[in-house]
């Protein structure tokens, strides 16, 4: 923090100490012996409510050497966003990986997924097909700049006036200074996730979203009680979608791989 009275954060050279960003904690044996896997959770919440410490780079790795359904032991990230985006530190991550069937393969980026479905299938028609059918075709995109426009029109609403009413999901005032978020995580099948894809014909964000979706309502009915299942609440979120072609990740990937510190894989992938 800079020495002017409003304090602002500036950059600065530094040497890094890696003891000062170790952190192994100490856990109550209980705890861990009845339930490992929301220990783990407790503690990762608990993060969020520490500040990072600005007079050293802002991260730090948590060891939990403890088993759970999952893991031998639990490695937590944790890094101040101002270092860099999810995305890029995902493709770092990525860079320094391998394969464990071939230690000398680099990973590679998915292709990106092609949508398939009527709803998809847009390709302009044939004189032979009339006028008519061409007319459908403009009014499908018309209908698409209309839907684009007022959902646009509500996010600028919701930026600047629209709020959603308090529950037990958005509490008055953030909860607080001191309020403790939640953060929970469920493994679940791919496999299953891939079939839900196929058989509905839509994307696994898709799946995922109507699952977090489902899984929402189901939390907030069993918790509050409420058992009109047909009130209509306005609970609006957000999520993040990355923009970037996979080819410019691949190019960050292979950049991490020349640059000398990133040589040494870390992680090992199956």
């Amino acid at each position: 923090m800079d020495a002017s009275k409003y304090g602002m954060p500036r950059w600065v050279e530094t040497k890094v100490n890696v003891d000062d960003h170790i952190i192994i904690p100490r856990l109550d044996p209980a705890i861990l012996a009845s339930d490992p896997e929301k220990a783990i959770e407790d503690y990762v919440a608990s993060l969020s409510t520490l500040p990072m410490d600005r007079c050293r780079p802002l991260w730090d790795f948590h060891f939990l050497n403890l088993p759970t359904s999952e893991a031998a032991s639990t490695v937590v990230l944790r890094l101040h966003h101002s270092i860099g985006d999810g995305t890029s530190l995902m493709t770092l991550l990525m860079a320094s990986s391998r394969s464990t069937t071939d230690p000398s393969r680099l990973p590679a980026m998915p292709p990106p997924p092609r949508r398939k479905g009527a709803i998809y299938e847009r390709s302009r028609p044939s004189l032979s097909d009339g006028g008519l059918a061409f007319l459908a075709w403009i009014w499908s995109y018309l209908v698409l700049v209309w839907h684009t426009l007022v959902d646009f029109k509500l996010l600028v609403s919701t930026l600047l006036f629209l709020k959603d009413p308090y529950t037990l999901l958005k509490r008055a005032n953030g909860g607080g200074e001191s309020y403790r978020k939640r953060l929970v995580h469920r493994s679940i099948s791919f496999d299953d996730i891939k079939f839900i894809k196929t058989t509905m014909n839509c994307t696994v964000n898709d799946v995922l979203v109507g699952v977090t979706s489902a899984a929402l309502s189901r939390y907030y009915f069993r918790k509050s009680g409420d058992t009109n299942t047909k009130r209509s609440i306005s609970l609006r979120s957000i999520m993040p979608v990355n923009t970037r072609p996979v080819s410019n990740r691949q190019v960050r990937t292979s950049f991490y791989e020349s640059n000398e510190h990133c040589k040494k894989p870390f992680v090992t992938l199956s």
